[in-house]
């Protein structure tokens, strides 16, 4: 494992996060409904949980790729499908608004923990990304290393967020920027599933 890889699953990796999924959009409209506090602790539990799917998706599928060279192919080109999907999604749903919902702050942390544990684009992305950058046969200290920039990627995103969107005039920038955020994110998540697709 290189710096390249860490930078290529930084890129994919914050892409997905700041796509409009269920873990971004809850973590915005706590910011907006419950402050700041609630924002960054919802985001501790999203990260949390997003961490723990790398370290399980490194740990089991290392082996099952062992066992089954064959897989390996099958999960790329079932990554690709999915990161395509993804990034179509993002697109057709760049000028939706975001609605607004009251979220009780001192439960925020366990709300986001579980947001993402039931998340199936959390799995996904753990799954389909981390073979693609990644070598398939990595160190206890290598996988260590992802899953701890995993880890703090995401808490340093949502703890942005939360302070940014906390205050009115980045709200409405944001809001008014969507379409061009989103479709940016798109790309992004477009190009890595045609990668997955087209090297073989």
């Amino acid at each position: 494992m290189i710096f390249e890889h860490l930078l290529a699953f930084n890129i994919a990796l914050i892409a997905t996060i700041a796509s409009p999924g269920p873990a971004f959009l809850i973590a915005v409209r706590t910011t907006l409904s419950a402050g700041r506090s609630a924002g960054i602790a919802m985001g501790f539990g999203l990260g949390c949980m997003a961490a723990i799917w790398t370290l399980m998706a490194l740990l089991g599928l290392e082996a099952v790729f062992r066992l089954f060279p064959w897989a390996y192919v099958l999960a790329k080109s079932i990554g690709a499908v999915y990161l395509l999907y993804i990034a179509y999604g993002i697109w057709r749903g760049a000028r939706d608004g975001i609605e607004v919902h009251v979220q009780p702050a001192k439960r925020a942390f366990r709300q986001g923990f579980l947001i993402n544990l039931l998340n199936p684009k959390s799995v996904l992305f753990s799954a389909a990304v981390l073979i693609v950058i990644f070598p398939a046969h990595m160190s206890a200290a290598e996988n260590a290393v992802v899953v701890l920039n995993h880890l703090v990627v995401e808490l340093l995103f949502y703890t942005a967020l939360a302070i940014g969107m906390s205050t009115q005039i980045v709200s409405r920038r944001y809001l008014r920027a969507k379409v061009y955020i989103d479709r940016a994110a798109s790309g992004v998540l477009g190009a890595l599933g045609l990668r997955l697709l087209l090297d073989r």
